[in-house]
């Protein structure tokens, strides 16, 4: 197998930035975004139905030495499921990338995927507002509510709060101000996606990601949503649960990393992704407050996006600006569910906890998570055959 891995530099060329991407809506409206900065090595690998293991770490410029004192470390922590690839090859794995579980608010960043090229032809319109799209709720909007659009919903800006999230009253902040974490935006969207495609979600799922992808554990039939409230009904708007492996989450950073390409495909509209992992809310904005302290806490700097969580940090066109975290975004999920990507390396990373909803001793929390990113970039030594 031939594979030359080497710095950021000579592996990412940069787009122009100045240059801008618009996707007709059925309005004749368009939003804008950036091109997708992160250009493909040439001849980029992809998996078959398994993945194309290196031999050795050193092929890609990476420290065994310093690998396999991660995986030491891991063996401490609550990781079920741990993979990372460099270039379309599996560079480190670790637990069982097989099991299917739960992947908790992943699932919102994987609507953000499902929903390009529904936005492309049309039948999504990003700047419908929740009154057009027929999203009542059990309870009436009031007046301020009705303007929010399902492109304010994606970035989690709706300002509908429903009266059981104790960090927000209804009413305290106009639609499109101010970033709160809320559930009722990302179900609602959810509602909205099948309301416009007159598809279920998971046969979407099925049929635009999993079977072009070559899923290896997807299974239909596991699909469920759920009510959003444990013991009574709280809102019309389910939870639309997905459940994956480890090594299937994989292969959806990958198909990002590589701005919607798969093979030969075209499965995502180009620039779709950058579309999604846009900065619109930096992080020193993203609320409530508990969540913006515990996603900026040390080395951390999460902003959001559109469904996906953001590195803040300008990205500019010059690679001397860089640093490691330029550019990278990660779906992430209670527990410890997160796919990362980070393009300045070529990698994704996919991280599992299979131990979902179980006491808090079994968490892997987000600082641990970002302590795991550092190491698997600190063995990064640049050149193929380091130590």
């Amino acid at each position: 197998m031939s594979f030359r891995f080497r710095c950021a530099a000579a592996l990412i060329a940069i787009c122009s930035l100045g240059s801008l991407f618009a996707l007709a809506q059925q309005t004749n409206t368009a939003f804008v975004a950036e091109t997708w900065p992160w250009k493909p090595p040439d001849g980029a690998v992809y998996p078959g139905r398994e993945w194309q293991k290196l031999k050795s770490p050193a092929e890609a410029g990476f420290s065994v030495a310093k690998l396999e004192a991660l995986r030491g470390w891991l063996k401490t922590q609550n990781t079920t499921g741990l993979m990372v690839v460099v270039g379309g090859y599996l560079l480190f794995d670790y637990g069982d990338l097989a099991h299917v579980t739960k992947t908790a608010s992943v699932r919102k960043s994987i609507l953000g995927m499902l929903m390009g090229n529904y936005v492309a032809d049309g039948k999504i319109n990003l700047h419908k507002t929740v009154k057009e799209l027929g999203l009542e709720d059990m309870w009436p909007f009031l007046p301020i509510e009705e303007g929010a659009r399902l492109e304010d919903l994606l970035q989690s800006k709706s300002g509908i709060y429903l009266d059981a999230d104790p960090w927000a009253k209804r009413g305290a902040n106009a639609p499109g101000t101010v970033m709160h974490y809320n559930n009722w935006d990302f179900d609602a969207a959810g509602t909205a996606f099948e309301k416009a495609t007159g598809r279920d979600i998971y046969d979407a799922l099925e049929t635009d990601l999993a079977r072009p992808l070559e899923m290896q554990d997807f299974d239909r039939a596991r699909q469920k949503k759920n009510q959003t409230g444990p013991e009574e009904k709280i809102s019309v708007h389910p939870e639309y649960a997905i459940y994956l492996s480890t090594r299937d989450m994989a292969r959806l950073g990958l198909l990002m990393l590589r701005d919607g390409k798969w093979k030969d495909k075209q499965l995502m509209p180009r620039n779709w992704a950058s579309y999604l992992t846009t900065l619109y809310t930096p992080a020193s904005q993203v609320g409530p407050e508990w969540m913006r302290r515990e996603l900026n806490s040390g080395p951390m700097r999460w902003g959001y996006g559109a469904l996906w969580w953001v590195w803040d940090q300008p990205r500019g066109s010059n690679p001397a600006s860089w640093t490691q975290f330029t550019g990278a975004f990660s779906a992430m999920g209670t527990d410890g569910q997160y796919i990362t990507v980070i393009p300045t390396v070529d990698m994704v990373v996919a991280h599992m906890n299979y131990t979902i909803m179980e006491p808090p001793e079994k968490d892997v929390t987000g600082f641990q998570y970002q302590t795991m990113l550092q190491m698997i970039l600190d063995a990064h030594c640049g050149e193929p055959g380091c130590k």
